[in-house]
């Protein structure tokens, strides 16, 4: 872990002399201060994963690849619920319908025009120990792209205020370990400042392409990895 401290010291008068003689201008005097940062991170299992399932589909009429996308859409979203996801957890987050055109396989001519359709459902995932077999339920069903899985926690309120403790808690060994080797007394706190943020570094799951039976194989390997939560607080102390 890295971490930058500052010491500044500052103690100084100034004395500001006309051009033509000795007289004082004006004096001032500036007290010392001293400051320092502190990490703190608190890492466990996260609780949710988020994760975005699509269905792509094509065809030579409109509603014919309307209709295809739509049975397939509903054959993966009741897959989904009948492994355990609620229905507030299924969202539409895309929808969307192109013309292209087809061309024969052999001539490489244009034979009319081609409609593509797609529709993606965001999906909120509580049960992470099925993480693998829902993504593989999934597939079976129709759906033939999975991106963006996501994990994390679902409430991160205690965890941030235990990283934002400890990173008080090491702000301020700093400022006594830093104000004991320059031989000086910490005084009151002038400032604080504090930031949190929270990571994950884990490998994501990723599909392109056709969908399909998956077989009877092992479910898809998922590795949620740990959720890092972390705080950074910013500390000046006077120095008397």
């Amino acid at each position: 872990m890295l971490k930058k401290s500052v010491i500044l010291v500052v103690l100084a008068t100034f004395l500001l002399a006309g051009c033509s003689g000795a007289s004082v201008a004006s004096s001032g005097a500036y007290s010392a201060g001293l400051s320092v940062n502190g990490v703190g991170e608190v890492s466990l299992p996260p609780d949710v994963a988020y994760v975005t399932i699509g269905v792509h589909t094509e065809a030579t009429d409109v509603s014919g690849a309307v209709s295809q996308n739509a049975d397939q859409v509903a054959s993966v979203m009741a897959a989904l619920a009948g492994m355990g996801v609620a229905q507030e957890d299924m969202q539409t987050s895309n929808f969307s319908l192109y013309t292209g055109q087809s061309y024969d396989q052999f001539t490489g001519q244009p034979t009319g025009p081609l409609y593509t359709v797609d529709n993606t459902v965001n999906v909120t995932v509580r049960n992470l120990g099925n993480m693998g077999n829902l993504l593989d339920g999934a597939i079976s069903a129709g759906a033939n792209s999975i991106w963006g899985v996501q994990f994390d926690l679902d409430d991160k309120t205690e965890e941030q205020a235990q990283a934002r403790d400890l990173a008080v808690a090491d702000a301020k060994a700093e400022a006594e370990a830093l104000a004991a080797a320059a031989g000086v007394t910490l005084g009151e706190i002038q400032s604080i400042s504090y930031t949190s943020d929270s990571y994950n570094y884990y490998p994501q799951y990723g599909l392109g392409g056709g969908g399909g039976d998956m077989g009877g194989g092992a479910a898809t390997s998922i590795v949620p990895g740990l959720i890092t939560v972390s705080a950074q607080v910013y500390i000046t102390y006077t120095l008397p």
